[in-house]
């Protein structure tokens, strides 16, 4: 059995406003997953103390590799200052992002920069600007056999341009090796993942707003031999405004009927 985790993170931020990344490693450690998707991570950002969330989170959950791709690079307290990543910065250079934690043998990292959200009127002339989007792939080696797990975090639902994300991921996303499994936060309700990509959902559970649930954004969806092993748990960390979705899960074919 393999456990599988999403989690948008908020930078560690808890109810209290005080992003604490001890915290979260704890919330992570908690979860006890051998894999674990992450969103809105910072590293090297002074709202969370200038820590290397990623790294620490993997260090709690006895991760043997972890990535971290940033899609925004630079201070994020500075709208001038940061830029789109190219996802290799440096360590020392401050970014915003996702990241993936394995307790399994990687074969192979792969990332991918996602198409950019058109701006959208907010109204009396002003214009916003989603945040740069990006995804992770990493080929596993499992005591069940191989599997592909994806972390990515789409656009709001604001413009639809989500839907175009997530079809432009699962296209670019037909060469990698199944068993493939979609873990993350994309600001999609309910069963809409599974109607746009035909992938089969591995967990049902509401996952936003944090204190009183009411939708399901945060998803794990699978394509190829992989089935959950139970239900799905939506956890309250005492982290973030989400929950993190929980899922365990067996590498085969699902039973008919």
């Amino acid at each position: 059995m393999i456990r599988l985790a999403t989690f948008n993170v908020q930078h560690g931020r808890g109810a209290d406003g005080v992003a604490d990344p001890r915290r979260l490693a704890r919330a992570v450690a908690a979860l006890d997953a051998d894999v674990v998707a992450l969103q809105e991570v910072d590293r090297a950002q002074s709202r969370s103390g200038w820590a290397d969330l990623a790294f620490l989170a993997a260090e709690a959950a006895d991760a043997t590799d972890h990535r971290f791709v940033p899609a925004v690079a630079g201070p994020v307290a500075v709208w001038g200052a940061r830029r789109r990543a190219r996802g290799d910065e440096p360590s020392r250079v401050p970014g915003y992002g996702i990241a993936l934690l394995t307790r399994h043998p990687v074969r192979a990292w792969h990332r991918l920069r996602l198409p950019l959200a058109v701006p959208w009127l907010l109204g009396r002339g002003q214009v916003a600007r989603d945040e740069p989007r990006a995804a992770l792939a990493a080929e596993l080696d499992t005591p069940e056999g191989p599997l592909t797990v994806v972390c990515t975090h789409l656009s709001s639902g604001r413009t639809g341009h989500n839907v175009v994300q997530l079809r432009y991921l699962q296209d670019a996303l037909r060469v990698a090796p199944r068993p493939l499994v979609l873990l993350g936060d994309l600001n999609l309700r309910g069963r809409i993942p599974q109607q746009v990509t035909g992938w089969r959902p591995l967990a049902t559970a509401a996952t936003y707003p944090n204190a009183r649930p009411r939708f399901q954004i945060d998803h794990v969806l699978a394509d190829g031999p992989v089935v959950a092993a139970g239900e799905a748990r939506s956890v309250d960390t005492g982290v973030s405004d989400h929950r993190a979705l929980v899922v365990d899960v067996r590498l085969g074919a699902p039973q008919e009927g």
